[in-house]
This record gives structure tokens, C-alpha cells and sequence, in this order.
């Protein structure tokens, strides 16, 4: 199998653009601003849904905790992407905590309002679970990934997939994330991770100034994240 980095990565945004005028301006008759600084909780795992996010600015990571109190972050969304919606439509839980990584402006609409949007247009359910259907393959891809491969490989592939997600208006700009999310999301320790960039730093595949890290090389990172 051909590896694909598209796999591995989604921006749900584009499901706006397939939805009816009316239904794009009742969303937004609905929409209220929120703002959160720079580690705080959005929603913790196990509680009812408030409401359905749309990020305009800023980074929010997704994670479960395990019994010991380990996290694992299981995505990563960026300015565009829509969160939050998935427990509404099948009235659960959420199975997830998310939290801020950086400063964050939020689109907001409350269940309730959500719900009645959606029960009125059709075919915002319909994008919805397009959307839903095609971000749950990416999580499959990752989980699979990241439970099965040498670490070198789940660094390399995170990296090539924040750098997607970090990309401001066509342009790659540095990745900026504590080496202790990274590990989070790589489903390793601090500081093999660490280590791990160490190596390819010295290598001259990525350059990294405090948590920063520009891609030098993707194309080499691509290859060693391609277990096919």
C-alpha cells in the first residue's frame, strides 16, 4: 500500500461548503463567541455535551486519560475545524477531555440550538456524518500506527501531521507543542521522544529552538514513516 499522508490527518471545515445558504445562516444566527486562554478545559471526559466548537483561532488537543493518569492525545484540531458534535448526534458522553493549547477564539453553539438546526436541515446531518465517518478512518490509521510502530517512525509521521495541521494559509510555519504533548500524541515517553528529535536534528531533517520545530527535510521523515 502507497503511504499517504492524508490518511493520517482531516480538516472538517469543508463540510461548510456543502451546505445550503439558509442552513450556513442559521448556524450562524446561533453562533456566540467564546474565548479560553492557553491550558484550560473546554469539556472533560464522561460529561454531557454543552455544545458544538468551531475554532477560529488557535490549538486544541483531545485526550483520554488511562488509569494511572496518563494521557493520550488522540488529535489535534486548528483554526476551521468543528468539535464537539459527535456526542451530540448520538446523545452520549463525551469520550474525550479537550483542552487548549494555545490561546483560543471559539465559535459556539449550544446543544439545544444545534439540535434544532439539525432536525430542520437535513443535510447538515448528512455533512456531518460524512465528516464524522472520515475522521473516524484517520483515528483507525493513528491508533494503528501509533500502538504498532518503532517510535522513530510515530515521531516522524506526528511530525509530518502537525506540520499539515500547523500550516497558516498555505504557508508551513514552525511547529510549536511541548515535547511532553508530542509524546502524548505519539503514545511514548518524554524522553525517548527527546532523544528521538535529538537524532534527527543531527541529522539536519528538522531544526528545533525551544519547542519549535521546523521541518528541514519532509521528505526524509517521509520515508522513515512509511512502514509499508
Amino acid at each position: 500500500m502507497k503511504f499517504d499522508l492524508k490518511n493520517y490527518y482531516f480538516n472538517n471545515s469543508s463540510f461548510l461548503e456543502t451546505l445550503t445558504a439558509k442552513t450556513r445562516t442559521s448556524l450562524s444566527q446561533a453562533t456566540s463567541e467564546k474565548k479560553f486562554k492557553a491550558g484550560k478545559v473546554i469539556y472533560r471526559e464522561g460529561k454531557t455535551p454543552r455544545g458544538v466548537y468551531f475554532i477560529k483561532k488557535g490549538k486544541v488537543k483531545i485526550f483520554q486519560s488511562n488509569q494511572d493518569g496518563r494521557k493520550q492525545i488522540m488529535y489535534i484540531y486548528t483554526p476551521g475545524d468543528i468539535f464537539g458534535y459527535r456526542p451530540i448526534i448520538s446523545e452520549s458522553v463525551h469520550p474525550v477531555t479537550a483542552a487548549t493549547l494555545e490561546d483560543c477564539i471559539f465559535g459556539f453553539i449550544s446543544a439545544q440550538n444545534f439540535k434544532k438546526i439539525m432536525s430542520s436541515n437535513p443535510e447538515l446531518t448528512k455533512a456531518l456524518l460524512v465528516s464524522l465517518s472520515h475522521e473516524f478512518t484517520v483515528w483507525v490509521n493513528n491508533v494503528s500506527v501509533f500502538a504498532r510502530y518503532p517510535v522513530k517512525s510515530r515521531v516522524a509521521l506526528a511530525l509530518l501531521i502537525l506540520r499539515e495541521k500547523y500550516r497558516e494559509k498555505g504557508r508551513y510555519v514552525d511547529i510549536n507543542l511541548s515535547r511532553t504533548d508530542l509524546a502524548s500524541y505519539v503514545g511514548s515517553v518524554k524522553e525517548t521522544v527527546v532523544r528521538t528529535l535529538q537524532d534527527f536534528r543531527n541529522a539536519n531533517l528538522i531544526l528545533t529552538t525551544g519547542r519549535k520545530i521546523k521541518i528541514l527535510k519532509p521528505d526524509v521523515l517521509t520515508g522513515i514513516a512509511n512502514f509499508y
